[in-house]
């Protein structure tokens, strides 16, 4: 590792510690040429979990944006801010596991984890989410989707 003071190349390691749960490796050095201190951390380089979108694009998954969405679709709605938390990481959990081969999952297939979820939990914020979700176009798609959901609890 080069020194940050004097350049050389030529450093000991004098402690090295884990932290961040194992994740990350803390090292004390010494530079032999001129005795300067410094550290360094060590670790590993993932490659970053994938979102598909409609025109097949990629972008990396961001667990803030899908928390936003969710936010929006129960704004207002008597469900608590730790059963949001637990929605969002179940949610991401759920969709990295789906894409745990190829490392990457599809806006559908995220949008179905969400619409789901938000199912078993509140159906005025399914109704949201799948109005921007599902791009509905008139009133007509809007009432199939609230009838879909009066022909599930009536079977």
């Amino acid at each position: 590792m080069r020194c940050p003071y004097c350049g050389s190349l030529d450093d000991k390691v004098i402690e090295s510690r884990t932290m961040a749960n194992g994740e990350t490796i803390r090292r004390r050095r010494e530079c032999s040429s001129c005795g300067y201190r410094f550290t360094s951390y060590e670790r590993i380089e993932e490659k970053p979990f994938m979102v598909i979108k409609r025109d097949n694009s990629r972008e990396p998954f961001d667990p803030v944006k899908l928390e936003r969405g969710i936010h929006r679709a129960l704004e207002k709605r008597p469900v608590s801010t730790n059963t949001i938390e637990n929605l969002v990481a179940e949610i991401e959990d759920t969709a990295i596991m789906k894409g745990k081969a190829s490392r990457e999952i599809s806006t559908t297939e995220l949008g179905e984890l969400v619409l789901s979820k938000l199912n078993e939990i509140d159906k005025v914020a399914y109704i949201r989410f799948a109005s921007v979700y599902k791009h509905f176009e008139n009133l007509d798609e809007f009432i199939n989707e609230v009838n879909k959901l009066g022909e599930v609890k009536s079977e």
